[in-house]
Formats: C-alpha cells, sequence, structure tokens
C-alpha cells in the first residue's frame, strides 16, 4: 500500500484539471467494551480515506469544482478517481465560494518535516492500565458498563499550487456506567473522560465517582417540572456550548436566520454576560490540540475548497462576555467585509472563578446538580432553542449537601440565554461532552450556576 505521501503525489502528477487538491487520511483504531463487570470485545482496525477535488477555472473568482472520495488502498485506482474527479467538475454548477488556491508563501509552510512517515498507529495495549483498573472495579457490587475507544488520524493534504501539510490527531475517550440495585428500580450513573494516549486516565477515579454518586441514590425524591437552581457539570456546559459554535456561521447571520442575526447585521459587539467569560477554539491548547490548518474536500457555511492549507489559529468566538467572532471562510468574509475565522475542532471557556463544583455545591441552599444531557435537538435555529432529556442522575442539593437523587427532566434552554442568565461560573477543567463525543470530544469547560433552569416536563426514562 503506497504511504499516504505518496497517494497525493499520484493524484497531483495524474490530474488534467486546471488546479487539484488531494487529502488522504489514514486511521488506525482500538476499541475495548465491558459490559456487567466483564470484558467483552476489543480489536483494532485501519483504514483508508481519500478524496481527490478539481478544480476547472474561468477566473480568479469564478471555477466549477468536482470531488470525489475512494477507500481504495490500490494504486491502479488513482487515476479513475482522478478522471471521476474532474468529470464531477466539468458537470457542477459555477462555485459560490470561488477564490485562488492558496500558495505556499502564504501559509509559511511548503512541506511538514515529516510528510513521508509512516501514518501512526495505535493497538489495544493502549488500554492495558485501563484494563488493570477496570478489573479491581469488576470485584465490587456495582455493575459496570462501559468503552474506550482510541484513534490516531494521520491527513496529508497537497494542493496543485505546491501546499504539502500533514498532521496526526489523537483522539481517545473512556465512559464508564455504573448501576446499582434491582432491575425494578436501578440507580445508574456515568463518568467519562477525553485523552490523548491513555496514560493520564485516572480510573480509580472515576469509579470513586460513579460510587459517590450512586450512593446519593439511597434516598430518591420525585420533583414536578418547573425552573430550578441549577449547577451544571463542565460535561454538560459543554455539550450546549457545542450547539452554540455549530450555529456560528457568519453567512447565515448576515442573512438573518441564525440566533446571532439582529437587524442591519449581526450579534458581533453585543453583550451576553457581565462574567467575563471567554469561549474560544485554539489548535495549540495544551492536551486538546487538533490540525492546525484547514483539510476539506467539500465546501460549506463554515470551510471551503478554496481553503485548503490556510493556518487555523486562535479565535475567540466570545470574549470577556461580548460576541466577538463568527466563522467566516475567505469567500464569505469578503462578501461581508468580515475577518478570516476558521472553525475549531477545540472549544474552551474560561474567566471564571477558581471555584470547584464541589465548592459551587457547598454554597448552594437549595437547587439542583446534572450529571449530564442526552438526545440534545435544536428546536429553534431563530433562538438556538435546544431541548434534551437528563440522564445518569439528576441530584438534589440542600443547604450544601447531596441529599437525594430526583427523577429525570426534559429540558428546553438556549445556551445564548443560560450565558445571559448565568450567576456563577467555576473553574475551567478539560472534560469530555456526552452527547456530542463521537463528533467533538476536545472541550474545556467551567461549572455554571443558573438560577432558573427550565426543566419542562418530567421524564419516566431512568
Amino acid at each position: 500500500m503506497l504511504q499516504g505521501g505518496e497517494v497525493v503525489e499520484r493524484a497531483l502528477a495524474a490530474s488534467q484539471a486546471d488546479e487539484a487538491i488531494v487529502i488522504v487520511t489514514d486511521a488506525s483504531e482500538a476499541s475495548l467494551r465491558w459490559a456487567g463487570n466483564s470484558m467483552t470485545t476489543n480489536g483494532s482496525t485501519t483504514s483508508r480515506e481519500w478524496s481527490v477535488v478539481s478544480v476547472l477555472r474561468a477566473g480568479p473568482t469564478s471555477a466549477r469544482v468536482g470531488s470525489v472520495s475512494s477507500t481504495s488502498v490500490d494504486a491502479a485506482d488513482i487515476e479513475a478517481v482522478v478522471r471521476a474527479s474532474e468529470q464531477a467538475a466539468r458537470s457542477a454548477a459555477p462555485a459560490r465560494d470561488a477564490v485562488p488556491l492558496l500558495e505556499p508563501d502564504a501559509v509559511g509552510l511548503h512541506l511538514d518535516p515529516d510528510w513521508a512517515a509512516d501514518p501512526a498507529a495505535t493497538g489495544i495495549d493502549v488500554f492495558t492500565g485501563l484494563a488493570s483498573d477496570l478489573a479491581t472495579g469488576f470485584d465490587g457490587a456495582d455493575r459496570l458498563y462501559g468503552f474506550a475507544h482510541h484513534q490516531l488520524h494521520t491527513t496529508w493534504l497537497g494542493t496543485s499550487t505546491g501546499i504539502r501539510r500533514r498532521w496526526t490527531q489523537p483522539t481517545g475517550s473512556v465512559e464508564i456506567n455504573g448501576k446499582r440495585g434491582p432491575a425494578s428500580d436501578t440507580a445508574s450513573a456515568w463518568v467519562g473522560a477525553g485523552t490523548l494516549d491513555f496514560t493520564d486516565v485516572d480510573t480509580p477515579g472515576m469509579l470513586a465517582e460513579l460510587a459517590r454518586r450512586l450512593d446519593w441514590n439511597a434516598r430518591r425524591v420525585e420533583l414536578p417540572a418547573g425552573r430550578y437552581e441549577t449547577l451544571l457539570p463542565p460535561s454538560a456546559v459543554a455539550d450546549l456550548l457545542i450547539n452554540l459554535a455549530w450555529e456560528m456561521q457568519g453567512r447565515g447571520a448576515n442573512e438573518g436566520h441564525t440566533a446571532f442575526s439582529r437587524a442591519g447585521g449581526t450579534r458581533v459587539g453585543e453583550r451576553l454576560t457581565d462574567i467575563p467569560l471567554t469561549l474560544y477554539s485554539d489548535p495549540s491548547a495544551t492536551g486538546l490540540e487538533y490540525r492546525p490548518f484547514v483539510a476539506t474536500a467539500s465546501s460549506s457555511d463554515s470551510m471551503s475548497v478554496f481553503d485548503n492549507g490556510l493556518p487555523a489559529q486562535r479565535v475567540d468566538w466570545v470574549r470577556e462576555g461580548v460576541i466577538d467572532n463568527l466563522v467566516y471562510p475567505r469567500a464569505i468574509a469578503a462578501e461581508f467585509d468580515a475577518p478570516v475565522t476558521v472553525p475549531g475542532d477545540n472549544l474552551l471557556m474560561t474567566g471564571g472563578s477558581a471555584a470547584t463544583l464541589p465548592e459551587m455545591i457547598a454554597v448552594t441552599g437549595r437547587g439542583l446538580l446534572l450529571t449530564c444531557l442526552w438526545y440534545i435537538r435544536e428546536v429553534d435555529p431563530a433562538t438556538l432553542l435546544l431541548t434534551g432529556l437528563t440522564r445518569d442522575g439528576v441530584y438534589l442539593i440542600e443547604d450544601g449537601e447531596i441529599t437525594g437523587a430526583v427523577n429525570n427532566f426534559r429540558f428546553n434552554e438556549s445556551p445564548l440565554d443560560l450565558l445571559r442568565r448565568t450567576t456563577e461560573a467555576g473553574a475551567t477543567e478539560i472534560t469530555l461532552p456526552r452527547e456530542w463525543k463521537d463528533w467533538f470530544s476536545r472541550t474545556a469547560m467551567p461549572a455554571l450556576r443558573i438560577p432558573d433552569f427550565h426543566m419542562s416536563s418530567v421524564s419516566r426514562a431512568t
């Protein structure tokens, strides 16, 4: 099998289009699953996906684009994919986002030093320490279920203008669900953690937290729907703010059909909160690093094939409580006279206090502690209203202590409104979102205190 960089070079050499872009991604993945206090499955896989993007020019800002992808590892298939991409370009409508492709001088780098190296690889041995710690947990009375996943994605990007970039993205996560009690009255709790290589996963600490949450279920309290003072832990905050980040396209805001629109323009410059919260993406954030350049085989309102190779840099989406930036590929930025911004593959929020979640609980008179959210869906894009369910633990706080578990709820909330109503933000910590973990796992968030979180109805789900 050809190395990814060789596929790039052969495909570019075979191209007869005016310009071409080739992206190759090799994936190496390992997984481990357990249920009912015993290991059930493990395995590892490797795969390749690559795309050829052909550009037929009619001018600097006029072009037709064809993109064809393949999973073949046969070098003999390269030319056929290139020809299919060229044919797709000939039959395509003019590209709305056409601008000149970037040159190496514009991105400040011609060739990454590891361009010719083999792709990174993982295997089930990455879980050795985790499996050993879980074995100890399996000896306990609580029933443990869960899944661990490790991925290494090596991406090569090459363009006919001379750009050559390579990046290896590690992504890992572990989720543990603990259950206690008979099937007719089972208490359930969840914990999760993100990781680059599993060397930093504190499995004993996670198991201790599970046991503590299951202990809180010794007392059950039924509560009606309503608005409650609620503490959102970092994981739940991440799930809600990921939804916000996904909706921050500049075009939609300027055209008046998103929650970031307002009469005559966008909400950039609008203050959301007096708490100096900053929400940002940064490809160099320690432990949450992501690919520092654009590599995309298709265009959208967030990314453009013409921006391939464009460096990704830190972007403050909200700066000290004020909406500061929206997502603008180069063509859309020029259309609306806005700064070019690349959507981030991590999301961090800072600016809260140094208070930990236990310290925030300790100063709560009466309220609820959520642990995680589930089945989040958008109800109204104009306000970014979301609905979803609580899951695996909602707990009652009374006089600074957890006094029992309460029933689950359906909630209706907008993350924009939540930021406007937040009365306290705690210390930022790296966290794993529960709902969006399979699509977006690199986050660092504080816990938030919401004085009137809207539990719209009671959910009987357990």
